[in-house]
């Protein structure tokens, strides 16, 4: 199998590797193993997370290793007084084995790999991309629905300036007989991009804007937050709460299909606490753990010797 060096987006993914890092993730699920003892990471956010920041950390933890963090790169690093992308991670490289990257700015994760001697893994970067978060819903994806190809996958809400979506499409572009269905406001819509994209590597997909219709039709129900911080205000206000998943809508859904979401999910689910626990169909908290072991996986991926 080809090794990775960093990973910066979701198209240096070759289907081979996709299905291998699954594997390890189902055998380090089972594994006390520690691989990774003695290696360290070191997490630099300069956008905040929790899911993301918190999962490599315990990844890297369960494997054995250690975590140098930064919660706040924004505020809390030498960023406030200039310095560059590259030379905090040409510093931040002398004290780790591999740096974990989130950053307001689209291309920060591949300006950082440029020069950097350690891996590094992009976190999110801006309105580009997310590519464990792909990853971990396609595993997810394919551990619900035990399989990936011949699905039918509706994407809800934010498309323009959501990451997690567009770093899915990537990934669906390496299978087959998938078909796609974007649901959003006027105003954020999937970037072309990405559609050309899609039309390059045969996925077909079509534009809908009543979310009830589509429901019935679908497998997988990817629901996403309207990114109010990417956007001006006006925008916001002209998307917010168009598309929600409520108890009333949830009944259209089919019973073997499933509803995913990266969260955090605000105004566009709206289920009871009990709900989400009980229904089988919800599946976004099976797949935050599902992160976990994704990101073990790649961990081991990149470090272990």
């Amino acid at each position: 199998m080809e090794k990775l060096k960093h990973l910066v987006e979701t198209q240096q993914l070759s289907s081979e590797v996709i299905f291998e890092l699954f594997h390890e993730a189902d055998e380090l699920q089972k594994s006390d193993k520690k691989p990774l003892k003695g290696k360290i990471l070191a997490t630099i956010f300069y956008e905040p997370s929790t899911r993301t920041r918190l999962s490599f950390e315990s990844a890297m933890m369960r494997l054995g290793g250690r975590v140098l963090t930064t919660e706040n790169a924004k505020e809390f690093s030498s960023a406030v007084k200039g310095e560059s992308i590259e030379d905090t991670t040409r510093t931040v490289a002398s004290y780790a084995d591999a740096i974990v990257m989130r950053h307001f700015e689209e291309g920060a994760a591949a300006r950082a790999a440029a020069i950097s001697p350690v891996p590094i893994i992009n976190a999110g970067d801006g309105g580009g991309q997310h590519p464990t978060q792909a990853l971990l819903d396609l595993y997810t994806i394919y551990k619900e629905c035990k399989k990936v190809d011949g699905l039918k996958i509706a994407m809800i809400g934010d498309l323009t300036y959501g990451r997690t979506v567009r770093s899915l499409c990537y990934l669906l572009g390496k299978f087959n007989d998938i078909q796609i269905i974007f649901v959003s406001p006027e105003n954020l819509k999937m970037r072309e991009d990405i559609k050309e994209y899609l039309k390059t590597h045969a996925i077909r997909f079509e534009e809908e804007t009543d979310l009830n219709k589509v429901l019935p039709e679908v497998d997988i129900v990817y629901m996403t937050r309207i990114q109010k911080e990417r956007m001006l205000p006006k925008e916001y206000e002209n998307a917010k709460g168009k598309y929600v998943i409520t108890k009333e809508n949830l009944s259209l859904i089919k019973p073997d299909s499933r509803v995913l979401h990266p969260l955090p999910h605000v105004e566009e689910v709206d289920l009871p606490v009990e709900l989400e626990q009980s229904d089988p169909r919800i599946a976004y908290f099976r797949q935050v753990r599902n992160g976990l072991y994704v990101r073990m996986a790649l961990l081991n991926h990149l470090l272990a010797a």
